[in-house]
């Protein structure tokens, strides 16, 4: 084929109607359980989450709530997936080997979110939010008490008493859940967030009429299963709310996925190593919202 600028214009133009096609049709679960907050800047300032938003009777002058001295940040970074066109290959017209590589580009940007919700789901053990806790702990001050959002226990269906030891402790810790003032929040966790190897313990909690000591199943249908591929844990649970405008986890979007390419024949690749280029960048960040919004197992005992 001869290399000019009207074939390499088809040439990309091709590759990237393969990248839109993968993404289009790629996986996704992250919208799930986070929200997408967008990002103007170098970073994203979270200190407004201290003031969990609550309506309370009007008396003479409103009560203004100013914020906690807690100060969450998250930084925007650069993501890319770059590849090698040889010229080589247009001329010898075998340019039909990268349309794979298009489409692996095309998936890896449309599950680019999740890779970085999850990675904060999978940090969340060990990783502060906004309060300085870790966002999964035992210690979490409200109104100079403290309170948990984390367990230990194995999700469990074998009998009543393990099913309500473990999904059953952490659904109702998280329905007890207070404000500053003592009001409960209202959270009412929805999502049953699981590892593939708790797929089908997570499915049959939530549709048998009985548990396998064929007692009655009261959780039948009190939450979606959604299995994460990105979690790292075999035995880690996580039971979300995500019926508020603020969900457990951030998407932070700088620049969403988008295919790029290179191909100025009298670039300095094309002249020293005969290299076109495409590929993809993005740049976002991830982070954790309410605590009060998720409950973690890390499912050790």
């Amino acid at each position: 084929m001869l290399i000019n600028k009207a074939n390499l214009e088809r040439i990309f133009a091709n590759l990237k109607t393969s990248f839109h096609n993968a993404f289009e049709a790629a996986p996704s679960t992250w919208e799930k359980i986070a929200m997408k907050v967008p990002s103007t800047g170098a970073q994203n300032d979270y200190s407004w989450l201290s003031n969990f938003p609550k309506m309370q009777r009007w008396i003479d002058e409103k009560a203004i709530k100013a914020l906690k001295a807690f100060k969450y940040v998250i930084t925007n970074d650069d993501f890319e997936t770059t590849v090698e066109v040889d010229r080589n290959h247009i001329e010898d017209d075998n340019i039909g080997i990268y349309g794979p590589q298009a489409q692996g580009a095309g998936f890896a940007s449309k599950q680019f979110p999740d890779e970085l919700v999850y990675e904060a789901v999978n940090a969340a053990f060990a990783t502060p939010c906004y309060d300085g806790q870790f966002f999964f702990d035992t210690d979490h001050e409200v109104k100079g008490a403290s309170v948990s959002n984390k367990g230990t226990k194995v999700l469990a269906i074998s009998t009543l008493a393990l099913a309500q030891g473990s999904y059953g402790a952490g659904r109702t810790a998280m329905r007890k859940f207070k404000d500053d003032e003592g009001r409960p929040l209202g959270v009412r966790p929805n999502i049953l967030l699981v590892p593939p190897a708790l797929e089908d313990t997570a499915n049959a909690l939530m549709s048998v009429d009985k548990l396998e000591d064929g007692k009655p199943n009261p959780y039948k249908g009190t939450a979606e299963v959604v299995v994460g591929d990105w979690l790292t844990s075999d035995t880690a649970w996580f039971l979300l709310d995500t019926t508020k405008p603020v969900k457990p986890f951030i998407y932070q979007e700088r620049k969403a996925p988008v295919f790029v390419s290179q191909t100025d024949m009298n670039a300095d690749g094309v002249f020293l190593r005969k290299k076109y280029l495409f590929g993809a960048e993005a740049r976002g960040a991830s982070g954790y919202g309410f605590w009060q919004l998720a409950w973690g197992s890390d499912g050790t005992v």
